[in-house]
């Protein structure tokens, strides 16, 4: 599993001539209420290893949650399903709001 930095995605996400990763947060519904980044799929942690074909496996894909401990957790699952480029998003949706998109809100 790779770590991804706030500012590196938001890179990522705005440089067209590289396709534009699966964003897969794994928070609750409640915490997607509150903030999420633009174009991501939610499924919550605890239902992954039921929903993880939804996921697409020949994609990058970069999972998010809060802080980076959820996702951490789900990115290794998802690689030993063979999920091939698995990320984790280092310090979460709290590590955007503070390093790229200061309107988002925190919690």
């Amino acid at each position: 599993m790779q770590q991804v930095r706030a500012q590196q995605l938001a890179e990522w996400l705005a440089d067209d001539s590289r396709p534009s990763p699966v964003l897969l947060d794994v928070r609750e519904p409640w915490e997607i209420e509150l903030c999420q980044l633009a174009g991501s799929q939610n499924i919550p942690m605890h239902l992954i290893p039921m929903r993880c074909a939804e996921i697409e496996p020949g994609q990058d894909i970069v999972v998010i949650c809060h802080h980076g401990g959820r996702s951490m957790q789900v990115a290794m699952f998802l690689e030993r399903q063979g999920y091939g480029a698995v990320y984790n998003l280092m310090g979460g949706v709290e590590a955007w709001a503070g390093e790229v998109d200061s309107s988002m809100r925190r919690y």
